[in-house]
């Protein structure tokens, strides 16, 4: 029988990796950030500007795999897949047998994770690391087994490498230790030993972010300036409600579950304290996503076990959760063609949700995160067409600069001239650190949604500027992106362009 329950649970996990790939409409191409996530991997480190390391060690293996979609993709989903198999690991540990695993699992293929699990973004180890953590606690909990400190300690370690946000996981633990019973865990010389090796663990990339400059604290302030300011608590409350909307039933009864029992408590105060850290952190909706996975198996037991004697509940919650989750797919993931999606939109009125809200706090036809699917190869093929058209003699003296990571990760993913992939450059993001001298050049092609400004000084000593091509996808967050070729700069461009470089760089102990 035991036998049998994981073969489902496997089969389940198989479904969650490959649903995507099946669903997604082959017109989205890679998420912007996905390209600077790629492009990570041809330059690994202990540490980048926005992120830790850890996703650019998957890029560096896609890329030796061939860097195609389905193996940029591959990681997610398969992350995905191994979360399932946490949640219903943890399923286990709370006492829930096959019927709690599967309403679990559901939960996991058809909730915001879906999206999730399909962007190579760091958040998908984030959400794993955190589900891994948990089991882990549990497994002491219930056998109290020192092994499982440090267990527990590693797999916070590796969401440290993931994704600095496992801060917030690693705080919700130790208040809830407090809070609890289990704060005896604190008097243990095993947790100590435990916790000290894992802060070894991640020493190093501790030690690059000293040696940079500490760019975490100067990327928050960014993220706070341009996009954090713009969250408020209600707005962070109905992101945690919408969701998991089709199992809201299920992790609302779970959380409740959790707090009335003394020996799981735990959870259901980490919980707590996550959302209440977030909300005092301005965080985004989505960085609480880590935090569900835990309350979905709680969820799914307390209802295993509301049900043992009413058979109907368990058919009605399993059939009100599909029937639920059904409408949201094509919202979650790709599904239709980019103009049948906002066709789609705009019949189910998104607006009134807030789905169509941007960063820029305005409403588009698309979800921003499939408009930034878009544009891209047209922008990459075009930049390429005009390089490769200029006469030798010119060519050999241009660079190509882009204004974002996005436009300059494009443009080297879809590269098929060795040339023009050395070419590209932009001073956004990691990329900054990975440009070399500036040598001479005299000719510009620049990647940019508008002319720079007159303090802008590079721009400003070139003889003549044209607008050769745009983005013309109006669904494309790239809509309207232009390429301007710089003619016959003055002797004094490329040594402006250089100062300016080893200026950006020294903010970064370069």
């Amino acid at each position: 029988m035991r036998n049998r329950y994981s073969s489902i649970i496997l089969l389940l996990a198989a479904i969650k990796f490959v649903l995507p790939f099946i669903l997604s409409h082959p017109a989205f191409e890679l998420h912007r950030d996905e390209y600077l996530y790629y492009a990570q991997g041809q330059h690994l480190s202990l540490g980048y500007l926005e992120n830790p390391p850890l996703i650019g060690l998957l890029a560096f293996i896609s890329s030796l795999l061939g860097g195609s979609f389905f193996w940029v993709k591959f990681w997610p989903a398969l992350f995905g897949s191994f979360t399932l198999l946490a949640t219903a690991g943890i399923v286990k540990e709370l006492g829930g047998n096959l019927f709690a695993q599967i309403i679990a699992a559901s939960g996991i293929i058809l909730t915001a994770y879906m999206r999730i699990h399909f962007l190579f973004q760091p958040n998908f180890l984030d959400i794993f690391f955190w589900t891994l953590s948990a089991y882990y606690l549990l497994r002491f909990i219930n056998t109290a087994g020192d092994k499982y400190l440090y267990l527990l300690c590693f797999a916070l370690a590796l969401g440290w490498w993931s994704k600095y946000s496992v801060f917030f996981f690693v705080a919700a633990i130790f208040i809830s230790l407090l809070l609890t019973k289990h704060r005896t865990i604190l008097q243990k010389k095993h947790f100590w030993l435990a916790a000290g090796l894992g802060i070894l663990f991640i020493f190093p990339n501790i030690l690059w972010q000293y040696f940079h400059n500490w760019p975490l604290i100067i990327h928050m302030d960014e993220l706070r300036d341009t996009q954090l300011k713009y969250i408020n608590k209600a707005d962070f409350i109905k992101e945690q409600l919408l969701m998991l909307l089709p199992v809201l039933f299920v992790w609302i009864g779970g959380l409740a579950w959790l707090l009335k029992n003394n020996k799981y408590r735990i959870i259901g105060c980490i919980y707590l304290v996550v959302i209440i850290l977030l909300m005092l952190g301005s965080g985004k909706g989505y960085y609480a996503l880590g935090a569900y996975p835990m309350l979905l198996a709680a969820g799914s037991v307390w209802l295993e076990r509301i049900s043992i004697t009413r058979k109907w509940l368990r058919y009605a919650s399993a059939s009100l959760i599909l029937l639920l989750s059904i409408p949201f797919i094509p919202i979650l993931l790709g599904v239709e063609s980019p103009g049948n999606m906002a066709v789609t939109n705009k019949k189910l009125h998104l607006e009134k949700m807030g789905l169509l809200k941007w960063e820029d706090q305005k409403q588009h036809p698309l979800q921003q995160d499939f408009a930034d699917m878009l544009g891209w190869k047209e922008l990459a093929q075009k930049s390429e067409k005009i390089f490769q058209q200029l006469p030798d003699s010119i060519k050999k003296n241009t660079i190509v600069y882009c204004r974002n990571y996005g436009q300059a990760g494009a443009l080297k993913y879809y590269a098929k001239d060795d040339l023009f992939k050395k070419t590209v450059f932009t001073d956004n993001g990691s990329f900054l650190l990975w440009i070399p001298e500036i040598s001479f050049f005299k000719h510009l092609l620049f990647i940019g949604r508008r002319m720079p400004e007159e303090d802008d000084e590079v721009f400003q000593h070139f003889e003549q500027v044209t607008v050769v091509d745009s983005v013309n996808n109006p669904l494309s967050r790239q809509h309207g992106d232009k390429i301007f070729f710089f003619e016959n700069g003055s002797d004094s461009v490329w040594k402006l362009a250089d100062k300016g470089l080893k200026e950006e760089k020294a903010k970064f102990g370069q």
